[in-house]
């Protein structure tokens, strides 16, 4: 390779390899290491690179436009424990539950390659190529095609803040990382100091590929709260615009969607207005809001919650701590939002993080039963927020989702094992009861059980969420996000919530025993859990943990 002036590139031209040839790097006389770029690792992350043709492969997507995000409901699957295979075709062969079940967008956990066969995939380390194990980029690109061709939106998360430790030899090509800034997970990505543009641009190009070689149809960005970035133009802001140029030159509507827990408005405020420009963000606040009534949890982050005036503000506000203090942080956090419509935000019962970041990664049908994980949902549904669930979410699954890695070094192997029970320390779980994450059987027990669909009580539920995904898709005032027009009234004591949009009420008792609930007119009923409600004059009688959602008459 020869050195492109002061530049600090290097170059070679390489015309007369073929696609699916193998490459590698030598610095310095050193050992080989692949390619920062490379499109395909097909021996794992410390192999060669292997070239790829983006252009070779048949798309029959043409014409395609994803729904708007303000009508989406997503749902997020993890591709290693979605089907028996974990396999991008395992994935694809289990799509049309998903059309069934009524969903709109696919989120992908993260593909990106990174070190074992398995892992949730937040420690990748080559970003531009699929996970090997998963398969080759074709059938990525088949899994996207297929989804399409149902018309299935697919989202891609993806990970910007650190890079895994195993397989990371990104630095010794240039000042990719910061000795200024520190994240949880390792060093931080180097977005304002010496050398920065380069790694802005390594990144941004990286988005820019998935959308555009892998006809991604938008990126969900983890937890943003980690990039620290001084710029004066924030590289949130950077990439939210050139995916909007993207999507203007492509003619597709194409998403950013952030993870934080900064409560800032600023992140989903569009560029004209002073903000960074992404299309919208997770709402840890109503997860957390309605995690902790369901459940009575109240450790860790959870002691911020618990109080049915947490779940009532959050759906009239987006934020519950919107600059009030925190007894969790110990200070002020957050500032309003209420002036954003509620498709700004992903509202949802459960997700990986919420589910996987528990000492037994057990869901909320298993804390809380199912009649209360009905009561979740449908407060999700009809909510202001976009809806996500997460997978398995719709049949109870029984399956945890726990956190598994498959590390080779020693040390790295018991830094993780240890490292997650001091995770947990502020929950106070019982340490011998966290899985071990380097054990297979973590991983393996963790894949859906898709033979439970046909089964009690996991074909009820399942019946309930398509219920009340096709109620949100016919209901025109579930779809509005509009906060101004929802009324919400509970009762601490009595453990009853009420929640009005337009001619829309759902109404929640979690209290002990069956009481008669105020509702503001004459209505009838749409949807209900449990036992059948009786309907009053100006109110509904519910049996206790159930929920009933009615319509004016």
């Amino acid at each position: 390779m020869a050195p492109d002036g002061s530049t600090g590139w290097w170059s070679a031209n390489i015309a007369g390899s073929p696609p699916g040839t193998d490459y590698a790097f030598l610095l310095d006389g050193g050992e080989p290491l692949p390619d920062p770029r490379s499109p395909w690792q097909p021996a794992g992350p410390h192999e060669t690179s292997r070239t790829v043709d983006h252009a070779s492969f048949s798309w029959t997507d043409h014409g395609w436009q994803a729904p708007p995000l303000s009508s989406a409901v997503i749902y997020e699957l993890h591709i290693g424990t979605f089907s028996p295979e974990g396999t991008f075709a395992g994935a694809q062969a289990r799509l049309d539950h998903l059309v069934d079940l009524g969903v709109t967008h696919v989120e992908l956990m993260p593909v990106q390659e990174f070190p074992g066969e398995w892992g949730w995939g937040y420690d990748g380390v080559d970003l531009y190529a699929p996970h090997h194990t998963y398969g080759c980029p074709d059938d990525l690109r088949r899994l996207v095609d297929a989804c399409h061709a149902r018309g299935l939106a697919v989202l891609l998360d993806v990970v910007y803040n650190h890079l895994g430790p195993s397989g990371n030899y990104l630095s010794r090509f240039g000042p990719y990382f910061s000795n200024h800034y520190h994240t949880p997970w390792g060093e931080a990505v180097n977005l304002d100091e010496a050398g920065s543009g380069e790694v802005r641009r390594f990144l941004c190009g990286n988005a820019l590929m998935w959308l555009r070689d892998y006809h991604f149809d938008g990126l969900r960005l983890d937890a943003v709260h980690q990039i620290y970035d001084a710029s004066a133009r924030h590289f949130l802001e950077q990439m939210a615009a050139e995916v909007a140029e993207l999507s203007a030159q492509s003619g597709r509507h194409l998403v950013v969607i952030a993870e934080s827990d900064l409560n800032n408005p600023r992140l989903v405020t569009p560029r004209e207005a002073g903000g960074y420009g992404l299309d919208a963000q997770w709402s840890d606040d109503f997860h957390h809001a309605l995690h902790g009534v369901l459940t009575g949890e109240h450790t860790g982050y959870y002691a911020d919650f618990g109080k049915l005036a947490d779940v009532a503000k959050s759906l009239e506000s987006n934020y519950v701590f919107d600059g009030r203090y925190s007894a969790f942080r110990r200070r002020d956090h957050g500032r309003p939002a209420g002036h954003l419509p509620g498709w700004r935000f992903i509202g949802c019962l459960q997700n990986h993080d919420q589910v996987g970041n528990r000492a037994k990664g057990d869901r909320i049908s298993a804390q809380a039963g199912i009649a209360r994980a009905k009561i979740g949902a449908a407060l999700v549904f009809c909510s202001p927020f976009v809806p996500l669930l997460f997978q398995g979410e719709e049949f109870a699954a029984s399956a945890p989702f726990q956190y598994f890695t498959q590390h080779h070094e020693t040390e790295l192997k018991q830094a993780v094992s240890e490292g997650r029970k001091r995770e947990f320390a502020p929950f106070g779980w019982n340490q011998e009861e966290i899985p071990d994450p380097q054990d297979p059987q973590t991983f393996y027990r963790c894949k859906l059980d898709w033979s439970e669909v046909a089964r009690q009580p996991h074909a009820g539920m399942l019946e309930w969420y398509r219920g009340l995904i096709q109620l949100r898709r016919s209901t025109p005032e579930l779809c509005d996000g509009r906060l101004g027009g929802i009324t919400v009234r509970f009762d601490e004591e009595r453990a009853w919530l009420t929640m009005v949009r337009g001619r829309i009420v759902v109404a929640v008792n979690l209290g002990a025993t069956a009481q008669s609930l105020p509702i503001p007119f004459a209505a009838s009923l749409r949807l209900w859990s449990e036992s059948d409600p009786r309907i009053l004059e100006r109110a509904v009688h519910l049996a206790a943990d159930s929920v009933a959602i009615l319509e004016g008459c």
